[in-house]
């Protein structure tokens, strides 16, 4: 809220070339107002690459004549909170749901089967130099969900208000102030664990209670209304129960326990389509010049997005990691899935993303909801396999996957992936849609990215875990159709994909729980 009243003027199109620093705008500013300026507010910033002997950041600004202060928003407080407020995860969903009830005057218990961000850190190194998986905290699980052993990225396709909401609170924890302006914001993993750590100490400083390495065993309804829900410590194995007049199941895509237990509890669900495939790496440096051409040193590390229509099903790219790592990503025993992640200063010698394919129904489903879920554990088994046994991963070089023959070693782009890697053939994991449609989509996307096709790109399997295969259906006041009181919230019930987006529907909800109970 900007007070008082300030005299202001939206410019668009300000120009800077790379090398070049922010502090230079205002004389842009200046020329255009043809006056002095008191302050600014930069809007947005991309990059237009569209010409690379010609690159250019390119800006809008909000300019005032006068120096301009700030105040925080408050949030009216809800005059009836309820009492027994239960959100199930940490994930963003989970995390911005617990803050904004909090901000209305609603002090949730918030239970989350895995470890503060701390204690995941330690427990996925362990994981990936000795193979001892934790199911319940490793990089699906935890303080922060999935997302913290990520990108950060924050760049959404939903055009929902609530966005640049996400964005300023982001920042509001720790993330840096450019998220909100840039065309592509991301936080980094590194940052982004220190922005969670945040918002749990608000959490807990203002009367909100955190109960890490609790699982969610049961819901109780009754008379259609959720009544309570059982939890169980997962240190001493000891259950009990928590009064519950709302429960936001911000679970994460990666919960497939709790997706069975809610399918017995009879809560209506549906199967949803998904996409499978493997991660892609390439060396940085050759994502750069070919998108960028010899400024590609002066730049960030270039990033892609590429889809491809090139054979019957629609292939594409993914949660792009400049200067990342591939993830090991598993959360059950006996099988292989990876991730991507990237700091924030994205300086890593590979770049890497998901190349998924479309996976539809009536390749998995056989009439029982949970049937995705068996889609995909299939084929993590069958990369657990390929790799050995022992959480290693299978990797391929782009050539040898094409011409159908186990790869014997790397080219000149070794594979970061940290849990080991054992080189095979890839197309034995696949069904071989998926397997045909992966190397006829490179191929493609190389007419678009130069060098995307180059024998020696690396590809690791399996990437199953692009979006949750159930939707947990809601009506109107975001409420489970089966019993009311309980919320699906986020990637995990089916109604986002991404931090941004999980985290606006957390926001959504926690605005439908304040308007029950009299804003």
């Amino acid at each position: 809220v900007q007070s008082p009243k300030r005299v202001r003027m939206r410019i668009d199109n300000l120009k800077l070339k790379p090398g070049e620093t922010e502090n230079q705008l205002k004389k842009l500013i200046e020329k255009q107002l043809k006056c002095a300026c008191g302050s600014y507010k930069i809007l947005k910033k991309s990059l237009d690459a569209r010409d690379k002997g010609n690159i250019r950041w390119v800006y809008s600004v909000e300019a005032y004549k006068t120096e301009i202060r700030v105040e925080p928003i408050v949030l009216a407080k809800v005059k009836n909170p309820p009492q027994n407020v239960v959100v199930v995860g940490t994930g963003p969903a989970g995390l911005f749901c617990a803050i904004r009830l909090m901000d209305r005057g609603i002090c949730p218990v918030v239970i989350e089967r895995g470890g503060t961000v701390e204690e995941r850190v330690e427990q996925n190194e362990s994981f990936f130099t000795t193979g001892n998986l934790n199911e319940n905290c490793n990089v699906q699980f935890g303080e922060g969900g999935a997302g913290t052993f990520s990108d950060g990225k924050l760049n959404t396709q939903t055009n929902s208000p609530l966005n640049k909401e996400v964005l300023e609170t982001f920042v509001r924890f720790g993330a840096p102030e450019e998220i909100v302006y840039l065309n592509k914001p991301h936080i980094g993993s590194d940052r982004l664990r220190t922005v969670v750590v945040n918002m749990r100490r608000y959490i807990l400083e203002n009367g909100g209670r955190i109960l890490f390495h609790t699982l969610l065993k049961d819901i109780f309804c009754k008379n259609d209304r959720v009544r309570a829900v059982l939890c169980c410590d997962l240190r001493t194995r000891e259950e009990f129960e928590l009064a519950a007049d709302a429960v936001i199941l911000a679970i994460g895509h990666s919960s497939r326990d709790t997706f069975t237990m809610l399918e017995k509890r009879g809560l209506e669900m549906e199967a949803r389509e998904f996409a499978v495939g493997v991660r892609i790496e390439h060396l940085q440096e050759k994502i750069g010049r070919a998108q960028y051409g010899e400024s590609w040193r002066e730049l960030p590390a270039a990033d892609y997005k590429l889809v491809s229509h090139a054979s019957e099903r629609t292939a594409f790219t993914f949660c792009m990691c400049p200067g990342g790592y591939v993830m090991p990503a598993a959360s059950e025993r006996g099988g292989v899935v990876t991730n991507g992640m990237s700091n924030y200063a994205r300086n890593g010698l590979n770049a890497n993303s998901a190349l998924l394919v479309q996976i539809r129904k009536e390749d998995f489903h056989r009439g029982n909801v949970l049937d995705g879920v068996h889609f995909q554990r299939t084929l993590e088994q069958a990369a657990y396999r390929e790799g050995g046994g022992t959480y290693a991963a299978p990797v391929q070089r782009f050539a040898d996957f094409t011409a159908g023959k186990a790869s014997r070693g790397a080219g000149e782009v070794l594979p970061t992936y940290a849990a080991g890697v054992t080189y095979t053939d890839l197309n034995r994991i696949f069904p071989r849609y998926v397997s045909y449609a992966l190397k006829n989509a490179v191929l493609d996307m190389n007419r678009r990215l130069r060098g995307f096709a180059d024998g020696d790109a690396l590809l690791t399997g399996a990437e199953t875990r692009f979006s949750s295969p159930v939707r947990i259906v809601r009506n109107e006041t975001l409420e489970s159709v089966s019993c009311a009181g309980i919320y699906p919230c986020g990637e995990g019930c089916g109604y986002s994909g991404g931090i941004t987006s999980s985290a606006a529907d957390g926001i959504r909800v926690a605005e439908k729980i304040a308007e029950k109970y009299r804003l």
